[in-house]
């Protein structure tokens, strides 16, 4: 499925952002194209998790822009419909129920049977025996699953996923992978920020290195990971 009039699916020019003093993206260029698994490794502080905070409209960068389809992303609640986020947050209530966290996130994208679109997101979660719990009550895999469930639930043409493998068994590990080969034959567009690019290799079209705010390296994924990471140890300094 091409993006609409030929545009990526999701595309950043310039990006930068700055909490004081302190430069944590530094003139990043970004372009996700369809059928793209982008896997994106770094070592802690490189400013991966901002990045896709910022991709995903929950921050604003301190310059350069975002653009969904074509779309600037600030200010467009269309753009941002397109995107699905899984951040190192929930995003789940505490207090309500997994059917509920669901069914109210789907009427928060439009759906007009939300009830049945939660449901069918546990489902292929594999939680449908766990949608009258609430959140707190839940393991942390189960809650992984649970907030990978609301991420995907209203179809996102853009899905970014921060450290995703966390928690989950092999089982759910696999059913995730998956998912994302599914987006990719679909011409839908992913995102991945892993610390272990095992976990997405065989799926990725992609592999981007972020060092101090920068890409070391952006470059089509091939060959084995062992071929691969000789290179990422020199880029972070390893």
């Amino acid at each position: 499925m091409p993006s609409r009039d030929g545009e990526p699916l999701l595309a950043a020019r310039g990006l930068r952002r700055s909490f004081g003093r302190v430069r944590v993206l530094r003139d990043v260029d970004l372009t996700l194209a369809a059928g793209d698994v982008l896997a994106v490794a770094g070592p802690n502080g490189a400013g991966k998790s901002t990045l896709l905070r910022v991709l995903a409209g929950l921050s604003r960068p301190s310059a350069g822009e975002v653009r969904v389809e074509g779309r600037r992303l600030a200010g467009d609640p269309e753009a941002r419909r397109a995107i699905g986020l899984l951040s190192h947050h929930s995003l789940l209530y505490d207090d309500l129920t997994l059917l509920e966290n669901l069914a109210f996130a789907a009427r928060l994208y439009g759906s007009p049977h939300p009830a049945e679109t939660a449901r069918a997101a546990l489902a292929a979660a594999g939680l449908s025996d766990r949608a009258g719990d609430q959140p707190r009550r839940l393991s942390r895999g189960l809650l992984q699953r649970a907030a990978i469930a609301r991420a995907l639930l209203h179809g996102p043409r853009v899905l970014l996923l921060d450290e995703p493998f966390t928690a989950l068994d092999a089982a759910a590990a696999e059913r995730l992978r998956a998912t994302l080969a599914e987006r990719r034959e679909a011409g839908l567009g992913v995102l991945v920020v892993t610390h272990h690019l095992g976990e997405v290799w065989d799926v990725a079209t992609r592999v981007a290195v972020m060092v101090g705010g920068r890409w070391a390296a952006e470059e089509p994924r091939e060959g084995p990971l062992d071929a691969f990471l000789p290179r990422y140890r020199e880029w972070i300094g390893a």
